[in-house]
């Protein structure tokens, strides 16, 4: 019994070897996304109310600066694209891989990322309302080596307000 046991463990250090010496990449690959949602405001209140709902198929285009510095070098990419909304009112845009620039761990990096409204398919929620976003929210996850900007919402509201549906319009 106590021959299988060690002949087991020396079995299972071997293996332990194998897969232990697989190519790990010597500097990971990060990525940047953007994100941001788009609603009806409803109530023409400006916020998201219990009255306003998230809004499919919007165009909303986006741009980002982002500039990497370093002691030996400063590098300086910018992105501008349009993305749709999907049926959730959200937007996103994935930036791949770019050398030089590790939004986690690397290089000190400045961004600015701007999203604007384009277009509503809405005929009921098509007057634009708060239109372009610059603030966002950074998450930085070192595990995914990922890269999260969440910009804030943008929305549109109907060309008329709804008196009955709004007379005691609170916010959420």
């Amino acid at each position: 019994m106590d021959t299988i046991i060690r002949l087991l463990l020396l079995l299972a250090s071997s293996f332990m070897h194998l897969f232990s010496a697989t190519a790990q990449p010597p500097n990971p690959i990060s990525r940047i996304t953007v994100v941001g949602v788009v609603f009806c405001d409803s109530c023409s209140s400006n916020t998201f109310s219990r009255h306003s709902y998230f809004l499919p198929g919007v165009e909303v285009n986006i741009e980002c600066k982002f500039k990497a510095q370093s002691p030996k070098t400063t590098e300086q990419m910018s992105v501008s694209v349009n993305r749709t909304t999907d049926k959730y009112g959200v937007y996103k845009l994935e930036i791949p891989h770019v050398d030089g620039v590790d939004c986690v761990e690397g290089l000190a990096i400045e961004s600015l990322c701007q999203a604007s409204l384009v277009g509503s398919k809405s005929k009921a929620c098509d007057v634009p309302g708060l239109k372009t976003s610059t603030n966002q929210i950074t998450v930085k996850s070192k595990q995914d080596n990922l890269c999260i900007y969440s910009l804030n919402a943008l929305s549109y509201r109907p060309s008329k307000r709804n008196a009955t549906l709004c007379r005691n319009h609170k916010q959420w």
